[in-house]
């Protein structure tokens, strides 16, 4: 039996619950749902999915994603809920396979995962100890599947402050600080927005700078979503495309999720992503940005 879930905070916080309610040991297999969608994931039978699509090689599955809504009934449980972690803990508590001790972690992931911040939350996240802790993960090739192991383990029984005075947690989130403030001027230079809808396109840059994803519904208030456009890797062969809803100016009618999912990737209702090939990307990008622009209500 083994874990298989996201480097995202929701996806540590799944492993952390998992892991409790199963008593599982074996070294969690981190995956990103592309990966999962692509085939490439070496799914195996006794495999526990979370808040990744559905395999059907695995033999549990939890997932929040409205793009993933299964088709049919699965073992393990699926829900439209503000984070993975929230499916988990519902399903594992409602056997007294867990008790209330996640409480203010699942609590704190919920706000996390469905974007549900204040300004305040968005401009200063180092006042808000698991919001700054969750902007500490990141996924660049993998490099940080240590940390990941770590922020799991971590979770599992130490309070919120204990975790934050852990040397290489506290290093990181200094980094985050800074790295924000940086990241502000990246947006203010590459970024224009059009009917409502900011665009940051990053493809100029050599280096794609990490942020706050948040940050910019904060500097360009008129805006109802935002679109950021990079390159995947040095080679460009793959354009990576996120959309959110603003979580401050809730004016944007799109479900981003199925939206993304028409072009190969997913999503919640209020924030996706797709990878595209390069070489096709120009026309697939017009056409989101077409339906981003026309802003419709759908059914």
């Amino acid at each position: 039996m083994r874990i298989v879930t996201r480097p995202d905070f929701d996806g540590i916080v799944c492993a952390v619950l998992l892991r409790c309610a199963l008593n599982i040991d074996k070294e969690i297999y981190w995956v990103e749902p592309h990966e999962i969608q692509a085939g490439q994931a070496a799914i195996l039978k006794g495999d526990i999915i979370a808040n990744l699509p559905y395999s059907p090689d695995c033999t549990l599955w939890f997932d929040h994603h409205v793009s993933n809504k299964p088709p049919k009934k699965i073992k393990g449980r699926f829900e439209i809920a503000p984070s993975a972690a929230n499916v988990i803990y519902k399903y594992y508590k409602k056997q007294g396979m867990l008790d209330n001790r996640y409480d203010e972690l699942v609590f704190n992931t919920d706000i996390i995962d469905s974007a549900d911040l204040n300004r305040d939350q968005v401009r200063c996240p180092e006042k808000y100890p698991y919001i700054i802790l969750s902007m500490t993960i990141r996924n660049k090739d993998y490099k940080d599947l240590p940390y990941w192991n770590k922020l799991a383990g971590l979770l599992a029984d130490q309070s919120i402050d204990h975790v934050l005075k852990e040397l290489e947690v506290k290093k990181r989130c200094e980094r985050v600080v800074k790295e924000n403030a940086a990241f502000e001027k990246h947006l203010l230079l590459h970024t224009k927005t059009i009917h409502n809808i900011s665009i940051t396109d990053f493809r100029s840059l050599d280096s794609v700078p990490d942020g706050n994803r948040f940050l910019t519904y904060s500097l360009f208030p008129e805006s109802i979503a935002s679109v950021k456009i990079r390159f995947d890797s040095p080679e460009h062969k793959h354009i990576q495309l996120s959309i959110g809803r603003s979580i401050f100016n809730q004016q944007c009618n799109v479900n981003i999720g199925n939206l993304m999912a028409r072009f190969g990737g997913g999503g919640h209702a209020g924030a996706g992503g797709c990878t595209l090939k390069t070489k096709n990307a120009g026309k697939a990008i017009e056409q989101i940005l077409d339906i981003m622009f026309q802003n419709k209500k759908q059914s």
